[in-house]
């Protein structure tokens, strides 16, 4: 009897072995009996939408080691750390430690150093191609970008978001080897090739890029600002044109060493940051107040509306100021325009009032406020925005003018461009093709319309306002003659801990052109700027620096 179980127990060890464990053994016995040298996949071009490389590959190797099969193990460490540069004793104590069956060497080193080691013909030793990422602009769009890790994988910024389609598929070269590792006679060889990745063609335009750049570095060396950024977008169908924060670094140069300064630098604010708009917000409120005016709301204002003059309104016990004395008949006789003019608080709380929580806040959430817009980038922050339920008139005054809500920049540049360009908002995106290895287009990235925030007949009556704001208004260092700009300024009042943090300002500015058939729109925001701080005297400039470069480069002729 107990010879019978014996029997059994053998015969269905034999079983397992045999039926239900040989996929693993085989396996096992493969890895044993060969060697595999990676053939690392060309990792997909980053390019502008006009197919200029923001991101490319140079050819590098990696160097591996087989503890097995080095044949003498001093000679072998001490070889390969005089050609790459590292500690022979620490080569040497991994090949002795018979605990790994490979040990990677070196990354990313040049065709020199491969030319030197293959000289040597060190037994056990082998090498393979990989990719070192090259960036052509250096720091230029360094927060869009990103960069990646010393494998080839995305770690930030578009190369992490399409990582999967600009990485492809690996290969290798499979040769058979002896029991210890040490390659066979007539090997067999076995060739996998590896497959390339897909290129990235975004909606930047790197011309328009530089100008972008350059101006932003100008404006915050010159305001001794704590930073700065810039959104130029399509207003027609929400292609992100430039996306800039400064300070930046090198993309060639990543300070992987200092964790804290890398993760400050590869941030990029424009999707991920939250700051109170002030005075540019007023672009709102008066869309608002123009649509349902023209939709027969009798609470809205009419273009020809004078509003109170007075200088404050009280809202639940809050006392509200124009930053303005309203001395000497200043702020007087203010229609909506006139008042978008002179960016008078009193009179767009008037205006968020009498449009009342409810119908406001409509608003506000179909231009997108309080949520992520859905660009193509990971880490968009959603903004802050007062839940309807809990809104008191304090926070719905103060909201009319740009306070008490917190936005992101290119929440702002695509609310602001659908309030200007007939009442479109487009989802921002910044890829605009995938194209294959072998040139074709693979993927073609088309606008997303998301929602008709305001009639056609508004956005251009609103359009018009904002042109009078630069001719004639705040904006007027945005103005370029022969053609039709228009925008609003802005200057917010920073905050630290619940309170007023007194001299640290926000300036900024929305322009965009031509007026009456938007096609170029830029947010600049200047962040703590020292000296003067208002956006008129600090932002507005520099939209007209964007401006005038992107007339040059395109080639457009004067509208007007």
């Amino acid at each position: 009897m107990a010879i019978t179980f014996i029997f059994f127990l053998i015969a269905a060890r034999l079983l397992y072995v045999q039926v239900f464990w040989s996929g693993k053994l085989k396996l096992r016995a493969f890895d044993q009996w060969n060697r595999e040298i990676p053939i690392i996949a060309q990792r997909g071009k980053i390019t502008d939408c006009n197919g200029s490389v923001l991101a490319g590959n140079q050819t590098t190797y990696s160097v591996f080691l087989r503890p097995n099969a080095v044949v003498n193990a001093e000679y072998t460490a001490t070889v390969l750390g005089g050609i790459f540069g590292k500690e022979p004793k620490e080569i040497l104590d991994k090949i002795n430690g018979g605990k790994i069956s490979e040990v990677t060497v070196a990354r990313q080193t040049d065709k020199a150093s491969i030319e030197k080691l293959v000289s040597y013909d060190l037994p056990g030793v082998y090498y393979s191609r990989d990719n070192s990422r090259s960036y052509t602009y250096g720091e230029t769009l360094c927060q869009v970008l990103g960069f990646t890790a010393y494998d080839g994988s995305g770690v930030a910024g578009i190369e992490k978001f399409y990582d999967s389609v600009l990485s492809g598929a690996d290969g290798e070269i499979t040769y058979t080897t002896d029991i210890v590792g040490i390659e066979t006679k007539n090997p067999e060889i076995i060739y996998r090739e590896a497959s390339a990745g897909d290129e990235i063609r975004l909606t930047v335009d790197i011309d328009i890029q530089l100008s972008a750049e350059n101006a932003m570095k100008s404006v915050f060396l010159s305001s001794g600002a704590k930073s700065v950024s810039c959104v130029v977008v399509n207003p027609r169908n929400g292609d992100i044109l430039a996306m800039v924060n400064y300070p930046s670094y090198d993309l060639n140069e990543v300070p992987r060493d200092d964790m804290d300064k890398l993760n400050a630098l590869t941030r990029n604010g424009t999707v991920s940051d939250i700051y109170e708009p002030g005075s540019t917000f007023k672009i709102i409120t008066a869309a608002a107040n123009i649509e349902e005016y023209l939709r027969g709301n009798p609470k809205a204002f009419s273009n020809s509306y004078v509003f109170n003059s007075s200088r404050t309104r009280t809202v639940d016990g809050t006392k509200i100021k124009c930053w303005s004395t309203h001395a000497n008949g200043k702020h007087t006789n203010q229609t909506l325009a006139t008042a978008l003019n002179n960016s008078c608080n009193p009179c767009f709380t008037d205006i968020a009032l009498a449009l009342g929580k409810d119908t406001f806040y409509d608003y506000l959430q179909n231009f997108g406020f309080g949520n992520v817009t859905g660009i193509d980038f990971s880490g968009e922050a959603l903004g802050m925005l007062v839940p309807r339920t809990a809104v008191r008139d304090c926070d719905l005054a103060r909201i009319g003018f740009g306070q008490t809500v917190a936005v992101t920049a290119v929440q702002l540049a695509c609310a602001a461009a659908a309030a200007v360009n007939g009442g479109n908002y487009y989802m921002p995106r910044l890829l605009k093709s995938v194209i294959s290895a072998d040139g074709k287009t693979v993927a073609d990235n088309q606008p997303v319309l998301k929602n008709k925030v305001i009639s056609e007949q508004a956005s251009r009556i609103l359009a018009e306002m904002l042109e009078g704001v630069v001719k004639e208004g705040s904006g007027k260092h945005a103005y370029i003659e022969g053609y039709k700009v228009g925008g609003k300024t802005g200057t917010a009042q920073k905050y630290e801990d619940g309170h007023v943090a007194q001299g640290k300002y926000v300036s900024s500015f929305v322009g965009f052109f031509p007026a009456d058939d938007p096609q170029y729109l830029a947010l600049i925001i200047v962040d703590e700027p020292q000296g003067t701080y208002y956006g008129s005297a600090v932002a507005a400039p520099v939209a007209k620096e964007i401006f005038g470069d992107i007339i040059e480069i395109k080639g457009l002729t004067p509208f007007e």
